[in-house]
């Protein structure tokens, strides 16, 4: 067998529409590269069911079309933001891992008032389609009417274009808010006024306090300021490897104020990470 028809094979697809070796390996590098995201081999099958609901909006017909266009046609220009909303994952929920907010109303926001602060100022550094930064918006509104806390804002970024667009609107199913306690729903949710329409919606007060950005976290500067009093970044660290974990959480760490906090997910670790923070509850560290 020549060597010219090894490598057809070895470049061919194993199946009906499916990527060739060498340009899956091209799309897990620009991916990873570009957002930090890995891409291994046990991710190939999802990455190419989410390539072809794109495939779907621009016409191409195949996987391995799609990659002619993006790598030698030069179509990486206005497709990347595409791409990349195409295969982010953006699993959320209002109220996930509940022990960052009881620790917020017992512990974070009695003493950012004890500080005489008349501002909080947070960022959802991961915020996907909103269900974290208005959950904190509720936690947020709640102790400023109870204690006559500090006013708030919330900023809210992602690198994922489409749901940031959700995440503005602030519009949610029935079945998302389950987790919303029922004083809170009555207080900070509206429903639709057609009652087939199975919605709610965040009321305008909540709303108007969340700011919405993309965000790359790859970057290497945000433009965020230096003073924030709690980043949340949660759930986003996993899909990066050691080293990326290590550079943005560093960045992240930039923007807190001294005595800020920092919010990981409850699978993640920054073990053997240099950072200039102090552990002081389950995945919530503070800065020095």
């Amino acid at each position: 067998m020549s060597a010219q028809v090894r490598h057809a094979e070895a470049e061919a697809p194993i199946g009906t529409d499916q990527l060739s070796n060498s340009n899956f390996k091209r799309l897990a590098e620009l991916i990873q590269n570009y957002s930090g995201i890995k891409m291994p081999q046990s991710k190939r099958t999802m990455l190419e069911g989410r390539l072809r609901r794109r495939m779907r909006a621009t016409g191409i017909a195949t996987l391995n079309d799609y990659c002619r266009y993006l790598f030698d046609e030069n179509g990486l220009d206005t497709e990347i933001v595409h791409l990349i909303d195409a295969v982010t994952t953006n699993k959320t929920e209002f109220f996930r891992e509940p022990a960052h907010f009881k620790f917020l109303e017992d512990k974070a926001l009695p003493a950012i008032a004890r500080q005489g602060r008349r501002q909080i100022k947070s960022w959802s550094a991961a915020c996907s389609i909103g269900a974290e930064p208005y959950t904190l918006a509720m936690v947020f509104e709640e102790f400023r009417k109870k204690s006559r806390g500090p006013d708030y804002s919330i900023l809210c970024t992602d690198l994922s274009t489409q749901v940031l667009s959700l995440a503005l609107a602030g519009v949610f199913s029935e079945a998302m808010i389950a987790p919303v306690p029922m004083d809170l729903r009555r207080r900070y949710l509206m429903r639709s006024r057609d009652a087939r329409r199975d919605q709610v919606r965040i009321v305008p007060q909540l709303r108007s306090r969340l700011s919405f950005a993309r965000l790359n976290l790859m970057d290497e500067a945000y433009p965020v300021e230096r003073d924030m009093d709690m980043v949340f970044c949660r759930n986003i660290l996993i899909y990066f490897d050691k080293p990326t974990q290590s550079a943005v959480l560093r960045r992240l760490c930039d923007h807190l104020r001294p005595g800020g906090y920092l919010f990981l997910g409850h699978s993640e670790s920054i073990v053997g990470l240099d950072l200039p923070v102090t552990q002081i509850a389950n995945t919530v560290f503070q800065r020095s």
